[in-house]
């Protein structure tokens, strides 16, 4: 009868291997709680500004809510365009970012009741979504001005209380500005002026084109943009695949 061999190496017993997969197990699922737990700077600094006025609240020893910051002005139109876009139709309004102002147009044709300078319940509800966004922005940072503008330099029809278009212009631009304000926007913040049809959009003889030279225009100018806010924005722009 042949001897049995002695083994070498003694086999690991099996419960060893089954606690080794679990070690790994839970180590992978740590390394993915703090890869989660990670702050995103660029989205940390959008959320941040929803909190206007609040106190410097501590969340741990290095990172902290800070005091109201100044929004990229892109951001801004970003933020007004999601707003109201649930509530005009897209060929009611145009949204532009010009150096360090927003544009928002709106069309009179859907802004105001016709033949009038009274705002129509859609315009009603744009304007109150970007309420929202002026009264969140830093106060000492916003500037608004609000432009009214015509197609033609005579009225169609007679309208109570109008004497001409430049008087219809500068009711029509008072009027969105006195409801922003009702909305709780800072009344140091805004002026108004009115142009008639001295400032066409378009020049051509186009009726549906001139119609659109009906307008009303709010333009918001963010006139402190903290220099590392751009920095890092830039930044992001770069790593963006």
């Amino acid at each position: 009868m042949a001897r049995k061999k002695k083994e070498e190496c003694p086999s690991v017993p099996a419960w060893i291997i089954s606690f080794s997969d679990l070690m790994s197990l839970l180590l992978t699922f740590f390394i993915l709680l703090y890869s989660m737990s990670v702050l995103d700077i660029k989205k940390l600094m959008k959320f941040l500004w929803y909190f206007q006025g609040e106190k410097t609240t501590l969340i741990s020893k290095n990172v902290a809510i800070l005091p109201p910051i100044s929004m990229l002005p892109k951001d801004v139109a970003k933020e007004v365009k999601k707003r109201i876009k649930k509530v005009l139709p897209i060929h009611a309004y145009q949204i532009a970012v010009i150096e360090n102002y927003v544009l928002i147009r709106l069309f009179n044709d859907v802004a105001f009741e016709e033949e009038s300078y009274k705002l129509s319940q859609k315009s009603i509800d744009a304007l109150k979504r970007i309420s929202e966004v002026l009264k969140a922005l830093a106060k000492d940072d916003l500037e608004i001005r609000i432009e009214g503008h015509t197609s033609t330099d005579k009225l169609k029809n007679k309208i109570p209380g109008v004497k001409d278009t430049w008087e219809l212009s500068i009711k029509r631009a008072v009027n969105v500005a006195q409801f922003l304000i009702r909305m709780g926007v800072d009344p140091k913040k805004i002026s108004v002026a009115g142009y008639s049809n001295t400032k066409p959009l378009y020049t051509w003889n186009h009726p549906l084109l001139k119609r659109r030279n009906d307008r009303v225009e709010i333009f918001i100018q963010v006139k402190k943009i903290r220099k590392d806010l751009v920095k890092e924005e830039k930044n992001l722009s770069k790593k963006a695949p």
